[in-house]
């Protein structure tokens, strides 16, 4: 497997179903932290911090982990992003990753007479359709999505969507009701390499993502660690 198609499928995804956040479903929360994991084992952290200025909602993400095999470094993340979305529509969207040293970069916006969004990305550059949305693990958006958009490089690929069930499941000693959807990529012209397959469990009392499991080169799992 190629290392960038591999990066592709750990770094946060960007999803499409409209440019929406629910803002008011945020409304008083902070910031949300979780764990990323591998083979059982925390190897490092993603931080959602929320702010509301006046009518801008604004998302801050931070991302920062390694990966080692046998005692030696397979490759580094470090990510920061910020969306800004007004009246509940993404306007604004910038990210910059240095994988393994290696920058990477995502800038979008919303542009108002061709009502579409315009990306300059590390992969991809041209226009977009509003029906897009930044989907990483915060956003509940993430499950009407039928595309996504890599914040890594811009790339768009298509995505399906199923609810398998309603399970409770104990994070930190706490258990929660929570919706256990799959997410898995449906074009089948993309490589083997390319495709996802994501599970994620979603508490919709609190408008949260549990967890997300995946399996490529080991076992992967973002967990909540905690919110406020």
């Amino acid at each position: 497997m190629k290392m960038k198609h591999f990066v592709l499928i750990i770094i946060i995804f960007i999803y499409c179903s409209k440019a929406t956040a629910h803002s008011s479903h945020y409304e008083g929360l902070k910031k949300i932290e979780m764990d990323v994991l591998r083979n059982n084992e925390v190897i490092g952290s993603t931080s959602y911090f929320f702010e509301f200025d006046e009518d801008l909602f604004v998302v801050k993400n931070y991302t920062n982990f390694k990966v080692e095999l046998f005692g030696v470094k397979v490759f580094s993340i470090l990510s920061e992003t910020i969306e800004k979305y007004k009246d509940d529509k993404l306007i604004f969207f910038k990210s910059n990753t240095f994988q393994n040293d290696k920058e990477k970069y995502v800038n979008l916006k919303y542009h108002k007479a061709k009502n579409k969004f315009i990306i300059d990305g590390s992969s991809f550059k041209g226009e977009a359709d509003i029906d897009c949305t930044i989907g990483n693990w915060w956003n509940h958006k993430i499950f009407k999505a039928n595309k996504q958009i890599s914040p890594l490089s811009g790339s768009i690929k298509k995505q399906t969507v199923n609810l398998i069930g309603i399970e409770n499941i104990i994070i930190n000693n706490k258990e929660y009701s929570s919706e256990h959807f799959k997410i898995k990529s449906n074009d089948e012209s993309l490589d083997e390499d390319k495709q996802f397959e994501f599970d994620v469990w979603y508490n919709p009392k609190n408008n949260l993502i549990l967890k997300v499991t995946y399996n490529k080169m080991g076992n992967w799992e973002y967990r909540l660690r905690s919110f406020e």
